[in-house]
């Protein structure tokens, strides 16, 4: 399927050397999701034939990224927590965010639903969570899944970390250490649906809740600005954003769909 880059790119995204002509390598700093799903180990090799340019994935909370990425530790962000994208493009760490793909983030539980969650209102599920109260596992890690839960609990009136070592349990750990605990513990999780759609250890946990809109998870790109970090190999980046933001690259995220179910969808041109 052919794609129009959307004309809002940067220009320094539209004239580029041809594929194939640069060596040399790039860090992408990267949200934890894309790297567990399994997105990275199909796409780099297809974008690496193409270019010659080794792509180096550090993968953490989305937090954790943009902080390592300010600090200069690479050259490249993927990550899914807009308003702190946008806050590291506005104080001049980055040249411009752009939409990659979405996918949603679900809530899982146990199977008897103790707190009677199932449906597809995220606030009304979590707070009935919180009145009864049911065992809950945050990730705590200022990741963008942890941002996003934090949001909705928010629009719930309720302060989860006052109840922290009780019903709300934080794990300041990755999303398949927090959906661990969660599958031990019986306490519901929230997390992407792309990191739960690989989990292996299940048990008798459910997706509860799904399809609201606040669940949508957006994925953006990043390149760190050289003006910040004079180091940042601008070149590879550039080809690597305009790669994955142009048909080639839209392409390949579409279709990946391990065991026949596709876990990121494309909207780079929106």
């Amino acid at each position: 399927m052919i794609r129009t880059l959307y004309t809002t790119l940067a220009a320094t995204l539209l004239a580029l050397p041809a594929f194939g002509q640069q060596q040399g390598h790039i860090t992408v700093q990267s949200t934890t999701s894309t790297q567990n799903s399994g997105l990275y180990e199909y796409l780099l090799p297809i974008f690496e034939k193409a270019s010659g340019i080794d792509v180096r994935v550090v993968a953490v909370g989305t937090g954790q990224a943009l902080k390592n990425a300010g600090n200069c530790d690479g050259d490249m962000l993927i990550t899914h927590a807009r308003a702190a994208e946008e806050a590291f493009v506005a104080e001049g760490k980055g040249l411009a965010r752009h939409p990659l793909m979405y996918n949603d983030f679900i809530l899982v539980g146990p199977a008897a639903d103790p707190a009677g969650t199932r449906g597809s209102d995220i606030t009304a599920a979590l707070s009935r969570i919180a009145a009864v109260p049911a065992p809950f596992a945050s990730r705590a890690d200022d990741s963008g899944t942890n941002k996003a839960e934090l949001a909705l609990w928010a629009k719930t009136g309720t302060d989860p970390k006052a109840a922290s070592g009780t019903w709300y349990l934080e794990t300041g750990s990755g999303m398949g250490a927090t959906l661990n605990l969660g599958t031990a513990q019986g306490a519901y999780v929230l997390t992407d649906r792309a990191t739960w759609d690989t989990f292996a250890n299940k048990g008798d946990f459910e997706v509860l809740v799904e399809g609201d809109p606040q669940l949508f998870n957006q994925y953006g790109v990043i390149i760190v600005s050289p003006a910040a970090c004079p180091a940042t190999r601008i070149d590879e980046a550039e080809t690597f954003a305009k790669w994955l933001l142009g048909p080639a690259g839209q392409d390949a995220i579409e279709a990946f769909a391990p065991n026949g179910k596709q876990l990121f969808f494309p909207n780079a041109a929106e």
